[in-house]
């Protein structure tokens, strides 16, 4: 497991600035969660630190080394994400057995049949779904498969990007279990962007609160339940989850 740190991140699209230096650390073995409104900045923070897009200026760091320096190998094999749309983020065309046989390929790792039996095993799915392609899945399953690329090249680090909101209320539960599971038996770094303060609470050990691309506060997860920010946007955003919840 290795830490991230993000210092003075700034990203402009033209006149727009939509990044003012944002800056946080997430310790070894954490789940760190980025929370706020659509639009706010929180998948880009992801973007730039996976250099996904690379037009940004400030620092990110893995452990002890700067992303722009790692060679792309080196930084895939560090780090990896898991996008919000399952249904978009698999090849319709490539059997499953194809999803996970690339980025072993790519690394050059051997071994690989028995690693992409593994890799199926650890997000719950039988093995012999190594011959189906994503339309013959649910979107749970596909999320699983998803999870199960990320993890086969074994990275210090995920990016997960709303991995859940995109699918059913219960198969929400069984994909934010699974992620859990894996954080405890693999020791994973993990930055979860999430709009939903109840995955936060029950996934993350701090969070950053983010409004118009910069964090306005920075807290621990116990901070939900009695809605302990200090700020006046992280306050009402806490507020109105608590009073969803209280409704519902």
């Amino acid at each position: 497991m290795k830490s991230l740190s993000v210092s003075d991140l700034s990203v402009s699209f033209g006149a727009l600035q939509v990044l003012h230096e944002i800056s946080f650390d997430v310790r070894p073995g954490e789940c760190f969660g980025l929370v706020g409104e659509s639009g706010s900045g929180k998948s880009t923070v992801l973007r730039c630190a996976s250099m996904l897009w690379s037009n940004w200026t400030g620092q990110v760091g893995i452990g002890d080394a700067d992303v722009r320096t790692m060679s792309p190998s080196t930084r895939c094999r560090t780090l990896q994400m898991v996008f919000q749309d399952p249904y978009g983020s698999l090849h319709p065309r490539h059997a499953i057995r194809t999803v996970l046989s690339e980025p072993l390929k790519i690394q050059g790792v051997g071994d690989r049949d028995a690693r992409m039996a593994q890799a199926m095993i650890d997000v719950g799915l039988p093995v012999d779904f190594l011959d189906r392609y994503p339309h013959q899945l649910s979107g749970g399953q596909r999320q699983r498969v998803a999870i199960a690329r990320a993890l086969i090249v074994e990275p210090d680090l995920l990016l997960l990007d709303e991995p859940t909101s995109a699918l059913d209320v219960s198969v929400q539960a069984e994909i934010l279990n699974l992620l859990a599971k894996l954080k405890e038996e693999k020791g994973f770094t993990y930055v979860m962007v999430s709009h939903d303060l109840a995955v936060v609470d029950h996934m993350c050990d701090r969070f950053a609160v983010m409004q118009a691309g910069r964090i306005v506060e920075i807290l621990d997860h116990q901070a939900i339940a009695g809605n302990g920010a200090s700020a006046p946007y992280a306050r009402e955003l806490i507020a109105a989850s608590l009073e969803y919840e209280r409704i519902a």
